[in-house]
């Protein structure tokens, strides 16, 4: 004789089956949900913020020159490095990149200001604005290429420094909460006389960081 087995309960298949798709579900909204925070924690993080962006067509040598400025704030709270500046897709080389981020010449004054178109020479260099005496001796003690004063040539111009412009070689490193004033010259074509009064569009970026604007081209 067989000895008699005993009655045991166990989980029905659908049971079993139904269980694992709830534990599935709830993994799986775990992990977008973690994976989410961290995106947004990331972006969050990293900020680049321009303004004043403007784009000159020289008028009077038709020879295709064109030049743009910029002012640029890391509003994030990691460093940046501002490595992009395009024009209708055309990326501007950082040797026609020339920058002042030094905190005691851009002031809130000059970052907030209109940047200023000062002409630009038969072999489309922009011209230095000298701006007050005082302003023009420190850019010059500084050996920098380029001088722009952003409120012209006054009496009062002692009163808010000049910008002076250092070439750049690579990108331009930004401390959070740091500002840089960049003026770049556009590849020869890119924007010509024709292109005066039409719109454009200008892409700053530090990295995935930063989002195209769309300026008008104004003659000059």
């Amino acid at each position: 004789m067989f000895p008699r087995t005993k009655n045991r309960k166990a989980i029905s298949t659908v049971l079993t089956t139904l269980i694992i798709l709830v534990a599935s579900v709830v993994l799986g909204t775990g992990v977008v949900l973690y994976g989410t925070s961290l995106f947004q924690t990331g972006a969050q993080s990293k900020a680049i913020s321009s303004q004043g962006v403007q784009v000159w067509v020289d008028s009077t040598q038709n020879k295709g020159y064109a030049w743009g400025a910029a002012a640029i704030r890391n509003s994030g709270d990691k460093l940046l490095s501002v490595d992009t500046i395009s024009v209708r897709g055309t990326p501007v080389p950082f040797s026609n990149w020339y920058f002042d981020s030094s905190s005691t010449r851009v002031t809130t004054q000059n970052f907030q200001a209109a940047l200023n178109y000062t002409g630009i020479s038969n072999v489309g260099k922009i011209l230095n604005y000298t701006g007050a005496a005082a302003a023009a001796q420190q850019c010059a003690a500084n050996s920098v290429p380029l001088a722009i004063y952003e409120f012209g040539q006054t009496a009062s111009s002692a009163t808010t420094p000049q910008l002076c412009m250092s070439q750049a070689t690579g990108p331009i490193s930004l401390q959070p909460g740091a500002k840089v004033v960049v003026y770049f010259r556009l590849p020869d074509n890119v924007l010509t006389t024709v292109d005066a009064g039409s719109s454009s569009s200008v892409a700053i970026y530090a990295g995935q960081v930063g989002a195209p604007q769309t300026v008008t081209v104004a003659s000059k």
